[in-house]
């Protein structure tokens, strides 16, 4: 797995805080230490996770990072808040990611909320639009925070997934230190929520699961 610094979202909630706030404080390796680290592991290898922070803020460095890794052979995972959707669309078209993930926040409304700044929500539907459009294996996935993530949202995100492949619903852990502390405190929807939230979400999508309860 390749955790890329630097997030263009804030989420208070989001436990990689120096990842996105200080990625320069973390110790970092150059593409190529990262390839001949791979290449020494082949055989033991097929593939890579590309993640974050938010990976495609990376723009070409991103791009021409998947393209050493497909070069070398190997499966790409990208992670993703889909929020750069025309690079998001780049990486699609070029056939250089073999599954995306993308974190569906919560419903339109509240996305601002649950990313932390204000954002034109445009963009997460037609991330989410392309991603099922595209041929290539995906999930959608929503941690399901407290206050952020409420049956009324999952009503909301069941309909802008609507007819997708795959669906998870993930617990919320309140493991710090988190960009805003004051989620370190807040309590975990019990599992019979999360029951409910799940028996809300999977008529709309082809399979739904739970991780994490």
């Amino acid at each position: 797995m390749l955790f890329l610094g630097g997030c263009n979202f804030r989420c208070p909630f989001c436990q990689n805080a120096d990842l996105v706030l200080r990625p320069e404080s973390l110790p970092g390796l150059h593409i190529d230490e990262v390839m001949r680290s791979l290449e020494k592991k082949k055989g033991f290898v097929d593939g890579v996770s590309i993640t974050g922070g938010e990976p495609l803020i990376h723009g070409e460095a991103l791009l021409s990072l998947m393209r050493r890794l497909r070069e070398a052979g190997l499966a790409v995972k990208l992670d993703t808040n889909g929020y750069e959707v025309e690079l998001l669309r780049e990486v699609l078209a070029a056939g250089l990611a073999d599954y995306v993930a993308m974190d569906v926040k919560t419903s339109l409304a509240g996305y601002s909320r649950a990313a932390g700044k204000a954002l034109d929500t445009r963009r997460i539907e037609q991330a989410i639009r392309l991603i099922m459009d595209s041929g290539v294996q995906y999930e959608f996935r929503t941690t399901c925070v407290p206050g952020i993530v409420e049956e009324s949202d999952i009503h909301e995100i069941a309909a802008l997934v609507s007819g997708a492949k795959h669906y998870y619903l993930q617990q919320f852990r309140p493991n710090g230190p988190m960009i805003d502390a004051e989620y370190e405190a807040v309590r975990p929807h019990d599992a019979a929520t999360l029951g409910r939230f799940l028996s809300l979400v999977s008529p709309s999508v082809q399979t739904c699961g739970l991780r994490g309860a």
